[in-house]
């Protein structure tokens, strides 16, 4: 059968409209969301403050070379000194922006929650916690934010569908869409496939219990949160260098280059076979009889091997 060039454009075009599920961008990695503080205090130039600064300054050395991370630092004459923390930047954030957002949040910790035995802020595209009790690989469902929007109108079911599909992914961190309703939804790092699953499940229950039909919804959990948006009512993701949290971009620039070969392939075929076929040469390249009724061709082509060549 012969190939179509029409239909190898049409197929371009088609995948070229086709929309990104990546949510759109409207606000900075490093914008405040919550932060929360201990009421316990540590006694200034204690070693848990030494203790507590040596972690601060780990958290934001390593998210210049990975987007989570966590550390127990040990010091000091007694258990109380110790202190453990962690950070995680969102999925979809290349390194030099999870290196500035955790730097921001270390900042904010530190004027917000100044001799606090522990912390926690949540930035747009990070978040960082520490305390001197242990909470790493522990499940954590207390609710820490709830923010609901107004009306939907008519896009409940795909608001559903969009949250039904992050809560059976898998994976830390998850985005997804359906026609005008983004989501997105992310576990703390040092939770357990089944802890995270139980947890984005649970934000996920509370956001379609508490926001009804809003057209937007957060619900931050201690140790994970979901969020969506409808028409763009609240769109909060940043596409920091070109990155994108699941891919489809750059899967999408794949599919379409490999079709573009095709069609150049068919175009460069179509155009050899005119110029063979004016020369009485298809008995020697039967294979381009498949592209199409024969066409006739220039009167010469002395790159092409003529019949009657002398050997």
């Amino acid at each position: 059968m012969a190939l179509s060039l029409s239909f190898l454009t049409t197929i371009l075009l088609t995948l070229s409209s086709l929309p990104s599920l990546t949510l759109s961008s409207s606000s900075s990695t490093d914008s405040f969301v919550y932060i929360g503080c201990t009421q316990q205090q540590y006694t200034p130039n204690s070693a848990y403050e030494t203790n507590i600064n040596s972690l601060l300054t780990s958290l934001t050395n390593s998210a210049t070379y990975s987007s989570y991370n966590h550390f127990s630092i040990v010091g000091g004459s007694t258990s109380h000194d110790v202190v453990y923390g962690l950070y995680q930047c969102r999925g979809d954030l290349a390194m030099p922006d999870c290196a500035t957002c955790i730097a921001k949040a270390v900042t904010r910790v530190g004027d917000l929650c100044p001799q606090a035995c522990g912390g926690a802020v949540q930035l747009e595209g990070c978040f960082i916690k520490y305390d001197n009790a242990t909470f790493l690989g522990q499940e954590d469902k207390t609710v820490v934010l709830k923010k609901c929007g107004s009306s939907m109108g008519d896009n409940m079911g795909q608001r559903d569908m969009v949250l039904a599909a992050l809560a059976g992914s898998g994976g830390a961190f998850r985005v997804g869409g359906s026609g005008q309703v983004k989501g997105m939804a992310q576990c703390s790092g040092d939770l357990s496939f089944g802890q995270c699953q139980d947890c984005v499940g649970e934000a996920i229950k509370r956001l379609k219990s508490d926001c009804g039909a809003a057209d937007y919804g957060d619900m931050f959990l201690a140790k994970c949160y979901a969020r969506y948006s409808a028409n763009g009512a609240h769109a909060y993701s940043n596409k920091s260098h070109g990155k994108s949290g699941n891919g489809g971009e750059k899967k999408f620039a794949i599919i379409i280059g490999l079709l573009a070969g095709v069609a150049i392939l068919v175009i460069f075929l179509l155009f050899l076979r005119r110029i063979c076929e004016g020369q009485g040469l298809m008995r020697h390249a039967p294979w381009l009889m498949r592209l199409g009724a024969p066409i006739s061709g220039p009167a010469d082509a002395p790159w092409c091997a003529r019949s009657d060549a002398p050997s």
